[in-house]
């Protein structure tokens, strides 16, 4: 082989394996980022239509939404009447479309809503009319955001709700559906001498109870999101993916909404901030999540900071 040969036969190989580099890449990026629709509810509330064509165009090709819906229990919408006031906005659910209209608009735009946030009281008693609505829209996953305050006073009632737990996953598996359960900031601290959150993990079946960690809820609780993720493999299907501006801790066992709000200002785009994103999201791929979204709540300009945090999150 003459010196011609050897070089031509090197260009070759090194841009063989440049492909295969490119390929590794492309295969560890994330190809699939949602976002939670609580970042921007002014705009969906404005003009659902509108928010969807934003954000598509931005590069998000799932969505998760948030209740109540037409069909969420009486208590659950009552109980969003009453805050709305004090939050300036009043849109949730499909934002005064049809099921159908939506699952419009997001086929239009090449995007699907793989999960919906809804209420306690919904899930125990319209599972049917959430699985009736999932048969339009598409979405597999229906998410609790929070539990009732009063039915975690103590370690017996994070009891009672692993056994609630498997009997509403258990009717979501019949209908075709997932129940998931979403982090907030309490029960990351031991109680009567064992973690709360723990205990719902330990006393939920596998097959009908999934986890999505809200990761700024997490360290703000005092909690290892990589810690928890490598702990528990399997479990968690979903993510809420946030960063912060500093370490912050909330002022208390983060139980109650003041606390939360006192929080807000510490939220920060993807990258902006203190959070491992880059080490979180490796767990949670390496744990089996399926499902990433980019959650900002009530984020000024969202056309800037989702899409910096889209932007971000995609190189991951």
């Amino acid at each position: 082989m003459d010196r011609r040969q050897f070089l031509a036969m090197s260009a070759v190989a090194a841009a063989a394996g440049s492909a295969g580099l490119d390929l590794v890449l492309r295969r560890r990026t994330l190809d699939k980022v949602g976002v939670q629709l609580f970042s921007l509810p002014r705009v969906m509330e404005k003009d659902f239509r509108a928010g969807i064509a934003m954000l598509a165009g931005m590069g998000y090709t799932e969505v998760e939404l948030y209740g109540p819906f037409p069909f969420s229990a009486p208590e659950a919408i009552a109980g969003w009447n009453a805050v709305t006031p004090q939050l300036g906005f009043s849109g949730s659910g499909f934002f005064g479309l049809t099921p159908q209209q939506v699952r419009a608009t997001l086929d239009q735009h090449g995007m699907t809503a793989p999960s919906v946030h809804t209420d306690w009281a919904t899930l125990q008693t319209g599972m049917g009319r959430l699985a009736d609505a999932a048969q339009v829209v598409g979405y597999t996953y229906v998410g609790l955001p929070s539990i009732p305050d009063a039915l975690r006073a103590n370690l017996d009632g994070y009891k009672r709700m692993a056994d609630a737990f498997n009997k509403v996953g258990a009717e979501a598996k019949r209908l075709g559906l997932k129940f998931a359960y979403h982090n907030h900031g309490y029960g990351l601290v031991p109680m009567e001498g064992q973690v709360p959150l723990e205990l719902l993990l330990k006393n939920t079946d596998p097959s009908l109870v999934f986890f999505e960690m809200d990761i700024y809820w997490t360290v703000s609780g005092g909690a290892d999101p990589v810690a928890l993720l490598k702990a528990n493999p399997g479990r968690y299907h979903l993510m809420h993916v946030k960063d912060m501006k500093e370490k912050k801790r909330f002022s208390g066992d983060g139980g109650n909404s003041n606390q939360w709000i006192e929080m807000f200002p510490y939220m920060t785009t993807a990258g902006d901030g203190v959070m491992a994103l880059p080490a979180i999201i490796s767990a949670a791929r390496d744990s089996g999540m399926t499902h990433f979204f980019v959650e900002q709540d009530l984020v000024a300009n969202p056309e800037v900071a989702l899409k910096r945090s889209l932007d971000y999150v995609r190189k991951l």
